[in-house]
């Protein structure tokens, strides 16, 4: 795992006012702990940005960047995501991971058998779900214990107890 690696964090939604507010998703829990990290680094090219003012507005968020005092300026920034450094997020808990620490890894069954690559994750409400793309695509619950026997970070691989035809 790099620690030179980008993380999303969110992403600009929408503009918020007049003033060049601009509304942020965030995909951090609790959601306003994405105005915790400083620099921003916003869109493919990771532009690095402070943030002047952000708060929660509403059920929301909403943040003004520097360069951006009006709404005709702010609404070039909706749809940008919303990175900062892997190396700023906290230390997890043993048995606990990034999403991003897992997406790209390769999937085995405790039988040996490659299932493919981590691609995604998706959040159930039940538990989260490794989307592994290989020669098809298979949907497994991340449940340690149950269906994922091992993690491995530092060999890039993580074992699951799973049915490659399933």
């Amino acid at each position: 795992m790099s620690a030179h690696r980008h993380v999303a964090l969110g992403y600009i939604s929408a503009v918020h006012g007049v003033k060049g507010f601009v509304k942020v998703h965030s995909w951090t829990r609790p959601m306003e702990a994405i105005l915790d990290y400083r620099p921003w680094l916003l869109g493919e090219q990771k532009s690095p940005v402070k943030i002047i003012d952000g708060r929660k507005q509403g059920k929301g968020l909403v943040a003004l960047l520097p360069g951006f005092e009006d709404r005709q300026q702010a609404i070039t920034l909706v749809g940008q995501q919303i990175f900062v450094g892997r190396d700023q997020l906290p230390a997890t808990a043993e048995g606990e991971y990034y999403w991003s620490d897992l997406e790209g890894l390769e999937v085995h069954t405790t039988n040996g058998d490659l299932l493919g690559r981590v691609d995604r994750l998706m959040e159930t409400g039940a538990n989260d779900v490794l989307v592994v793309r290989g020669e098809r695509e298979h949907l497994v619950p991340f449940i340690q214990g149950q269906y994922v026997k091992r993690v491995d970070l530092e060999g890039g691989l993580i074992e699951v107890d799973w049915d490659p035809e399933f």
